[in-house]
């Protein structure tokens, strides 16, 4: 069958896939993993559950023919998995992928932030929440300090990837660290996105009381006084983004629940066993890898993935209400990626 660029109902193109290549992570931040749900004795996915390499490379190649051009490695932690590297450069070898990025907590990036440059990994999203190490370490549930992910990050810099810092602000909680963040940021021409606290998943604690908008974070920036819109490099970018005037650096707002980007959306998320979703705030998945371990072909997968893709009307972020927040079921974020 002959694959092109397809549309969803609302006449979306699928341009963005983010593979979640772990549901495992070394912290246990409360917005994300819980400790209280995900404890010690949390039963992950079984290793014989997660997609090979190969199966990844070859589901992400035919994404590719129907028009991915950008992918996002997330977990879980993802550079929990061993191997990373392997699959990058499986990746990189695929036609019509132009950009390959990875969402990582730092904390293992000290070790493995040059064999991942070397396998061709240029792009990184590092999270982090707060400067202050006392609030830091209550948020990650582990104790890390900030200090040790900065040192990583300016490591990774010093290697020559590009690191942008992202920061999920909660009222109540780390909203008193914005300008603090931004400030170190800009000192050191990071480019920081804000990230509204989102209701992915049922376990944490979301209500619209602890949300930060995009609005009030602009306005302790300083507003038009200080910053400047940026024009997206591409369709369907989720970060508004903005330039101080002094030309230091850049900051970023991702503001699904203030000033959602449905309408725009070109995401499509793979889990690390195998389950495609077409929304960050899916109920379901369908499942790929029962596919490709019953031996279908890849007309086989690609006639699947179209049929999803072609149905798919998720608007989530326009429609939320607090009552659907919290009576809807959704996979978590450490599943499906963030």
């Amino acid at each position: 069958m002959a694959a092109n660029i397809i549309q969803d109902r609302l006449s979306r193109p699928m341009r963005d896939l983010r593979i979640s290549v772990t549901d495992r992570c070394n912290f246990r931040c409360a917005y994300c993993m819980p400790k209280d749900i995900f404890g010690d004795d949390y039963a992950f996915l079984p290793k014989e559950s997660l997609l090979s390499w190969d199966e990844i490379a070859r589901l992400a190649g035919l994404y590719a023919k129907l028009g991915v051009r950008k992918i996002r490695l997330t977990g879980g932690e993802p550079l929990m998995r061993r191997g990373l590297p392997d699959l990058i450069r499986m990746l990189k070898g695929i036609p019509g992928i132009e950009d390959i990025g990875c969402t990582t907590n730092g904390l293992l990036l000290g070790k493995q932030a040059q064999s991942l440059y070397d396998a061709g990994l240029r792009r990184l999203n590092v999270s982090l929440d707060a400067l202050d190490p006392e609030l830091f370490g209550a948020m990650n549930g582990r104790g890390i300090q900030p200090a040790i992910i900065l040192r990583h990050i300016e490591q990774a810099r010093e290697i020559g990837f590009q690191v942008k810092v992202n920061m999920v602000v909660q009222k109540g909680v780390n909203d008193r660290e914005i300008v603090p963040m931004a400030g170190y940021c800009k000192s050191e021409g990071i480019t920081l996105r804000f990230i509204e606290f989102m209701d992915v998943g049922n376990e944490n604690g979301w209500n619209l009381g602890r949300v930060v908008t995009k609005r009030e974070i602009f306005e302790r920036l300083g507003g038009d006084a200080t910053l400047q819109p940026v024009c997206p490099d591409h369709p369907g970018e989720v970060a508004q983004r903005y330039r101080y005037t002094d030309g230091r650096a850049e900051v970023g707002f991702i503001s699904s629940v203030s000033e959602a980007f449905c309408s725009a959306c070109s995401r499509v998320r793979l889990s690390s066993d195998g389950n495609m979703y077409a929304c960050l705030f899916a109920s379901a998945g369908f499942d790929l890898r029962a596919l490709l371990r019953a031996g279908a072909s890849d007309d086989e997968l690609l006639a699947a993935i179209i049929s999803v893709w072609e149905k798919r009307e998720d608007r989530y972020s326009e429609e939320r209400t607090e009552h659907m927040a919290s009576h809807r079921k959704k996979i978590g974020m450490s599943y499906i990626g963030g």
